[in-house]
């Protein structure tokens, strides 16, 4: 387990990631090759990039989240970001974030009705 500084440190670590993440998913599509570049750099901060995180289980990537340390937020950031780069991309991360958000809701034991739009939603897009 972690001290409460590294904590701090990685939990600042993975929300710049996931910041940054964000604002690159969330760029008017298609799009292009310095973009997807940007994307899977920022996807080796944590340890994957989009070939791995398409070819792993829905457990395995979030096994790999939970042993970052990712909390709760941070899994559900990650989940929005797969569902907004599902849309336009060539991929489908569709299914791994609704694991994730199933995940969440069923480890966290604290029912969120957020969560459980999104799971709906996601399940809606299968």
């Amino acid at each position: 387990m972690l001290n409460k500084g590294l904590r701090d440190e990685e939990k600042i670590r993975i929300d710049n990631v996931l910041k940054t993440l964000r604002t690159l998913v969330y760029v008017p599509y298609p799009l292009n090759n310095l973009e997807k570049e940007n994307i899977e750099n920022q996807l080796k901060e944590i340890g994957l990039n989009l070939e791995t995180l398409s070819n792993q289980t829905n457990q395995e990537l979030i096994t790999l989240l939970m042993r970052l340390h990712f909390d709760w937020e941070h899994l559900e950031q990650f989940g929005d970001i797969l569902i907004e780069f599902s849309k336009e991309e060539n991929y489908n991360f569709t299914d791994k974030a609704l694991a994730i958000y199933q995940f969440i809701q069923l480890e966290s034991k604290v029912f969120s009705f957020g969560i459980n739009t999104k799971i709906a939603s996601a399940k809606a897009k299968k």
